[in-house]
């Protein structure tokens, strides 16, 4: 790696006399400290402990960490998806009602947590108490609502 020791800026007194200014160029010696390549996954595991392959697969992985100092590969998180909706201010209202409930009982709830929920309790319902949870509910016309006139 080739690094400039000095500005290529002349001294004041070097514009003076009108010479150029001098440009060094030094490269590093060979006996200056170089990084070491650092030690292989491979190595740094069969090296290090020996594993017993009845052990689970978590203790696997513990030993390995601790005796190799490398973290074990973490689990892959679920794919969120971001969606809108349009609900009437009275159910919404609802929502609001649920989050002080489920604060009074000392699990605060947020309202997708809330939502989320209510769709695991819908999956539980048998077919006939679905059916009459769905009839309860009205349609609505989809979209975002209109802009209120000021008058």
């Amino acid at each position: 790696m080739v690094t400039r020791s000095q500005s290529t800026v002349a001294p004041r007194n070097a514009r003076q006399s009108s010479l150029k200014p001098k440009v060094v160029i030094s490269t590093p010696s060979p006996s200056a400290s170089t990084p070491k390549p650092a030690r292989t996954l491979k190595k740094a595991v069969f090296g290090a402990a020996h594993v017993d392959a009845t052990a689970p697969k978590k203790a696997v992985s513990e030993t390995l960490t601790a005796a190799t100092g490398l973290k074990a590969p973490k689990p892959k998180k679920a794919k969120m998806v971001r969606d809108s909706f349009t609900m009437p201010k009275v159910e919404y209202m609802v929502l609001d009602e649920l989050k002080q409930r489920a604060l009074a009982l000392s699990q605060p709830a947020k309202k997708g947590e809330l939502i989320r929920a209510g769709i695991k309790a819908l999956a539980k319902m048998p077919d006939a108490e679905f059916l009459s949870a769905m009839s309860a509910v009205p349609a609505i016309k989809t979209g975002r609502p209109a802009r209120a006139v000021i008058a």
